[in-house]
């Protein structure tokens, strides 16, 4: 019987250690899939065979290795950054970047990921491009809260990012807090970023239910000044909501303790 496929479609779990498997898989099993993509974005065609990637954390620092080996740290780093994009393509984007760079021969003393030009960098440098943006803008929306119980305390922020950028602005927010403990937690990744005051980690959270502490007094004190001062500020003739949602994007709203005044931010949304 022919085969009626003309594809094949790797499919993973969306994670920067599932698609550098599914690039060691490329090569291990010598295919050259059409489409990388993650398991949340996959939609069946009738000519397109999926072949689902199980993720490993071994294969993935095999690869992560071999890159910095064989292309550098300044590309390592490319490639790991933009696989914590969020975008649909981003998958297909980093596969066929790694394939020009390693298998396409390329001018001495030239990064592959310097030729913007080529079709095959170009993808990447956007996604680049957009992580850089994205962090920028956790880095000035994010909003911590201070929380208390039996247990302790601890500083708090949530934040809904596009892309999985928590592991990139950490270090960020560590420099600032110093030895003071705070979770930076991405709800739409299921991500905590965790500082405890000596080291960091990141722990999933798609398994687990969120229990928070209750707000300190001088917090709940400092949110309603932070609204107030907010909202003092504002001057009705200048008011510019164009610019205010350019600036502002407003899915962060929801997240941003001077937004939290409903009435203020349905008036002037």
């Amino acid at each position: 019987m022919t085969d009626v496929y003309e594809g094949v479609t790797y499919v993973y779990d969306g994670s920067a250690e599932g698609l550098l498997t599914a690039i060691f898989t490329a090569y291990a099993d010598r295919e050259r899939p059409d489409a990388v993509v993650r398991e949340a974005d996959f939609q069946p065609t009738l000519l397109q065979v999926p072949k689902r990637i199980k993720t490993s954390a071994d294969l993935a620092d095999r690869v992560s290795s071999g890159l910095r080996k064989r292309l550098g740290a300044y590309t390592q780093r490319g490639v790991l950054r933009a696989s914590l994009s969020g975008r649909k393509d981003a998958g297909t984007a980093v596969y066929r970047f790694v394939r020009f760079a390693l298998d396409e021969p390329h001018p001495v003393k030239r990064r592959p990921i310097d030729d913007i030009s080529n079709p095959e960098v170009r993808p990447l440098h956007d996604i680049l491009r957009a992580i850089s943006n994205e962090c920028e803008k956790i880095r000035q929306f994010s909003r911590f809260e201070h929380l208390c119980d039996d247990t302790g305390e601890v500083w708090f922020a949530r934040v809904n990012p596009r892309d999985s950028v928590v592991p990139l602005v950490m270090g960020h927010f560590v420099e600032r807090f110093n030895v003071q403990p705070f979770i930076l937690y991405d709800e739409v990744h299921d991500l905590a970023g965790i500082w405890d005051g000596h080291q960091r980690m990141f722990v999933s959270t798609a398994d687990m239910e969120m229990t928070l502490p209750e707000k300190t007094a001088s917090e709940v004190v400092m949110q309603e000044a932070w609204r107030t001062f907010y909202k003092t500020l504002s001057i009705d003739a200048r008011y510019n909501p164009e610019l205010r949602r350019k600036m502002m994007p407003k899915r962060f709203w929801k997240n941003l303790t001077e937004m939290q005044d409903d009435e203020f931010a349905i008036k002037r949304s």
